[in-house]
């Protein structure tokens, strides 16, 4: 695992691939946190729990089926499409828009796509906040990847499958180590996206990986700075 990329060890990539949330954007903005707070009131209103209780079972649900999402689908039948729409409902202008992140990613020579356990309206609205929606080719969310989340296999191979995309000319980033764990068994290159100063300041212990350190090859506190290397462009 090495935090210095250089442009000739991506010279073979032709398709990028990100996640969304804490990976596109930094997690010191903090717009994920939105979302777990309307996750948390919505287990609350629909089990009828104060809202500790229903904090608990919503990491726990986490845990165990990849996504609260298909944790409440799995044991309780929720209707998905109420659920996205709930926990979605959030302030965008919590992030900023970062054109220096759109130039690096426009930089980079192939396709570019996002792939997210969110739906693609959220995705859309935080990409078009960041200032970079119009530089991905496409995304991939859980509509597309039939409700069931990363890391399920099932789902990179659909993705994979879907966009022709060869995991040895594929890198895919990420802010949970977990997640990589088959793009690296597919053959993609990984990099793990940390908070600034590798400081977890808004990471929960329930959101770290340290055991799948071997999944990962590179690590970065600056998604911007890295891509920029990548691409050759100096770095502020």
């Amino acid at each position: 695992m090495t935090n210095s990329p250089s442009p000739a060890r991506f010279s073979h990539v032709t398709d990028w691939v990100f996640d969304l949330d804490n990976t596109l954007y930094p997690h010191h903005s903090n717009l994920f946190a939105q979302i777990d707070v309307k996750m948390t009131a919505y287990v609350s209103e629909l089990l009828k729990l104060p809202r500790d209780e229903a904090r608990v079972l919503q990491k726990e649900l986490y845990l165990e089926y990849g996504t609260t999402l298909n944790g409440l689908m799995e044991r309780h039948r929720i209707d998905p499409d109420d659920f996205l729409q709930k926990v979605h409902d959030i302030d965008y202008s919590w992030v900023k828009p970062n054109p220096q992140l759109g130039a690096a990613i426009k930089a980079l020579p192939g396709r570019k796509f996002i792939f997210t356990n969110g739906d693609r309206g959220h995705a859309e609205r935080t990409a078009r906040q960041l200032g970079v929606l119009e530089e991905f080719d496409d995304i991939f969310d859980i509509v597309a990847a039939g409700l069931l989340p990363k890391p399920a296999r099932g789902t990179y191979e659909k993705f994979v499958d879907l966009h022709k995309v060869a995991g040895p000319t594929a890198v895919m980033f990420e802010d949970l180590a977990r997640n990589l764990v088959v793009p690296k068994a597919l053959g993609m290159t990984t990099v793990l996206i940390v908070p600034h100063n590798f400081e977890p300041t808004f990471s929960e212990i329930w959101e770290r990986d340290p055991a799948l350190d071997d999944e990962v090859d590179y690590v970065t506190d600056d998604l911007t700075a890295f891509l920029r290397t990548i691409v050759g462009q100096a770095v502020d």
